[in-house]
């Protein structure tokens, strides 16, 4: 029988995992004194900013301007963008983890020219389930078993992200057959090991789904000076500093175990001596991918794919051309390169079925003569 309530362990702590935040209320929006205290509330990873709402404004609202309220973050000054999720957000923006995360939110003043609308709980729910089609669209060729869910599977999966609840979740989504990654030097580690999971699995069923595109976002922090210590890191003041790249990891079996370090190699070609293969050259499914992106994701795929790939670059390991990865970091972990990237990929992808990788890349500023 095929099992659908259990996660993996990995899945239960990337699941229960939060993040404190002690979110203040911006000192222009106050308009009683004394000033109202912080908020403490603890904000799961795999969450949106926004849906804390429900816990932020009743407590800063006696102290607001009359108006229209619309929610949105900043940190250190930087508009915080409310489709990333939280945890991703944290390990991109905080490379020495603060914690309590300190946060300003704000409830007027929305910087349109920065962040799409979010008008409501609902568009989150809408961006979730957009890339979730767009993640079934790299898998499996097509986003048919996302767009014929019933009304009820989908609100019980987006209450499932509400709640944090990974049993209800995976009730959901295991009746989409996205299918478990299984490359060929995993495949056969699970046959020689009789009390694996997918060995018993195995026995009592088909094997499980191989899947050779795995959906993969792909956050680079371009950075020009050099540091020793990740406190040290300079304040990312733009986004034009993060580098956005949606860009699917093939996996082809060959008996080989296909690590992670493997998967950056073939995400960011451009830092390991290969290149990218030319404009015509890319397949009909990526085209097509990119345009099912709402148009802020479209125009960072268009624009900061060809221009922000000129100075990107990976972690603590040289590359290229004095490009260095100082940070690989992964729903929190810094995992080892050499790990096997069926393991990352299943156990610590996103509830929408993407990967969401953050790099932190200290590229050396040309000479100027």
């Amino acid at each position: 029988m095929e099992n659908k309530g259990e996660g993996t362990e990995a899945q239960k702590y990337i699941w229960e995992g939060a993040i404190p935040l002690q979110i203040h209320l911006h000192e222009s929006e106050v308009t009683n004194l004394p000033a109202p205290p912080p908020a403490m509330i603890l904000a799961p990873r795999i969450g949106y900013l926004p849906l804390l709402a429900q816990k932020v404004e009743p407590f800063f609202s006696n102290s607001l301007p009359p108006g229209v309220d619309t929610i949105w973050f900043e940190y250190n000054g930087l508009p915080l963008k409310w489709y990333i999720p939280t945890g991703v957000l944290f390990d991109l923006l905080c490379a020495e983890p603060e914690r309590p995360w300190n946060l300003t939110v704000h409830f007027r003043g929305y910087p349109g020219n920065v962040l799409t609308p979010c008008d409501s709980e609902d568009s989150v729910k809408w961006s979730f389930i957009n890339s979730f089609k767009e993640a079934a669209y790299i898998i499996n060729g097509n986003c048919k078993n996302v767009m014929n869910m019933s009304q009820s599977d989908q609100l019980e999966l987006w209450r499932s992200i509400m709640d944090g609840n990974l049993d209800s979740y995976l009730r959901i989504s295991s009746k989409l057959k996205f299918g478990i990654l299984v490359d060929d030097f995993s495949r056969q580690l699970n046959i020689s090991s009789p009390k694996s999971p997918e060995s018993t699995q195995n026995a009592d069923g088909p094997a499980p789904a191989k899947t050779g595109r795995i959906p993969v976002r792909l956050y680079v922090r371009t950075i020009n000076e050099d540091f020793d210590e990740l406190e040290d890191a300079p304040v990312v003041d733009s986004w034009d500093r993060i580098s956005y790249i949606n860009r699917p990891v093939e996996i082809h079996g060959d008996g080989k175990c296909f690590t992670l370090y493997d998967a950056i190699t073939k995400l960011l070609p451009e830092f390991f001596g290969e290149k990218l293969p030319p404009k015509d050259d890319v397949s009909k499914e990526e085209v097509e991918v990119e345009q099912r992106l709402s148009p802020e994701e479209t125009n960072k795929s268009n624009t900061e794919q060809s221009g922000e790939m000129l100075n990107e670059g990976i972690v603590s390991c040289s590359v290229s051309d004095g490009t260095e990865i100082k940070l690989l970091r992964i729903q929190g972990i810094e995992p080892k390169m050499e790990i096997p990237f069926a393991w990352v990929v299943n156990n610590l992808m996103n509830p929408e079925h993407f990967l969401h990788i953050c790099v932190y890349v200290k590229i050396q500023e040309p000479i100027t003569i």
